[in-house]
């Protein structure tokens, strides 16, 4: 998205703010996904299933992309490489907490729903903010001219 020079620097303050807002939302959630995920990737799939009803393999598939998608919350904007990753990633969060809502409600957990639909809500936040207000830059690459041959 390029921003015509007329209007370049004119909202930098409110462009700044959100970024922070979503950099300490993007974090958050980094660290919640990363602790969740890897509960289900280190217990044991007999305490896993203890509660649920769910097979092991499926909790294990579920720890593996809440961790991945913790990485890739936090990854692309540092490294500025392949940044348009962040929306995807947190569309994916998103999703994973759909399922959660609807699995909580679906066994009675009604109040206990509110936390993975909150959680939910802002990873949707997340995805429209780094893909439509405030993306993260990429990485300016430097080009070299191409070696010709002698003649």
């Amino acid at each position: 998205m390029r921003i015509p020079m007329s209007q370049a620097g004119t909202n930098t303050e409110g462009r700044r703010t959100t970024g922070a807002l979503l950099w300490t939302a993007q974090g958050l959630l980094a660290v919640l996904f990363l602790f969740a995920g890897s509960m289900k990737l280190v217990l044991p799939i007999e305490e896993l299933t203890r509660e649920m009803d769910f097979p092991g393999w499926f909790l294990r598939f579920i720890g593996v992309c809440e961790v991945l998608g913790a990485l890739g919350l936090i990854i692309p904007g540092l490294a500025r490489i392949r940044p348009a990753l962040t929306p995807l990633a947190a569309a994916g969060l998103a999703i994973i907490m759909i399922g959660a809502t609807v699995t909580t409600l679906a066994i009675g957990g009604g109040a206990g729903a509110l936390f993975p639909f909150v959680v939910g809500l802002l990873l949707v936040l997340v995805a429209y903010g780094r893909r439509h207000v405030a993306p993260h830059l990429q990485r300016r690459s430097v080009r070299r001219p191409a070696l010709q041959p002698a003649g």
